[in-house]
């Protein structure tokens, strides 16, 4: 397991740190997009897999998350987000411009990279979005309550390799307290400026668990059938939970990235 390189990178609302993965000879880039509440540093088994493939792997810390300054978690308008990660696929491209781009979202960084994608198609080759936030999401329901209670994930719910979960208690760099209510806002409102949006015409892959409780399917589907374009796929996974990637059939899903990479990547 090769250790990635890590430094700031100045964006658009200051320094977001980034860790970087490289093959000998990248043939392709790409840009993983986390979740609420984690890193980008979680990504490291998915992106040991992708440099085996040639790809050159690429992980920020949203602002509040991770390693990266901000306030924990705090979200006050989700399109900073987006144009953090605009002047970084930016940078990315101006350092390596034969390179074709594939954003990689999970979960929330799946609406991020929706959103992204929205601003300008044709500066990706593909978008995969793993468990995206799209549509409706239960947990906004929390905005009902005058304060917002503490419901911390069940650590279960991730995958049904328990060893995920474990990981992810302990982790000190993932937010185990309650939701922000500005974050939360600032997520109702992306999602509509999502479905106000265009849909996406680039190449999209949706992976999603069947048994993923922290953001059903049939939720996503919601947002989904907005966006969805011409070149269109998806794969579900029998029994599989949230994170796709690390679940115990995660290799199959990488070879099924790889696969619509290599596809969209070869035209």
């Amino acid at each position: 397991m090769a250790d990635p390189t890590q430094h700031l990178v100045p964006c658009s609302n200051g320094d977001v740190f980034v860790r970087t993965w490289a093959p000998p000879e990248p043939t392709w880039l790409a840009l993983v997009v986390h979740g609420y509440g984690e890193h980008g540093g979680r990504y490291h088994r998915v992106a040991d897999q992708l440099v085996a493939e040639g790809a050159l792997v690429c992980a920020p810390d949203h602002r509040g998350h991770g390693r990266s300054p901000g306030e924990r978690v705090l979200i006050d308008d989700a399109e900073r987000i987006v144009d953090d990660l605009e002047a970084l696929h930016a940078r990315l491209a101006a350092e390596h411009p034969e390179l074709p781009v594939v954003l990689i979202g999970h979960s929330l960084g799946g609406m991020f990279a929706t959103r992204l994608a929205q601003r300008d198609q044709e500066q990706f080759r593909g978008v995969v979005l793993s468990a995206p936030v799209l549509g409706t999401w239960h947990v906004l329901d929390l905005l009902e309550n005058t304060q917002l209670p503490d419901t911390p994930i069940d650590p279960e719910s991730l995958s049904r390799d328990l060893g995920v979960g474990r990981d992810y208690v302990a982790d000190p760099l993932v937010w185990h307290g309650a939701f922000k209510r500005s974050t939360l806002m600032a997520i109702d409102r992306c999602l509509l400026a999502i479905h106000e949006g265009p849909q996406l015409d680039l190449p999209t892959l949706w992976l999603h668990g069947e048994d993923d409780e922290l953001v059903p399917a049939e939720d996503t589907r919601t947002g989904i059938d907005r966006i969805r374009g011409r070149n269109f796929h998806e794969h579900h996974y029998a029994g599989a939970r949230h994170e796709v990637f690390n679940e115990t059939n995660g290799a199959d899903v990488i070879r099924d990235v790889v696969a619509f990479v290599r596809r969209e990547i070869s035209r």
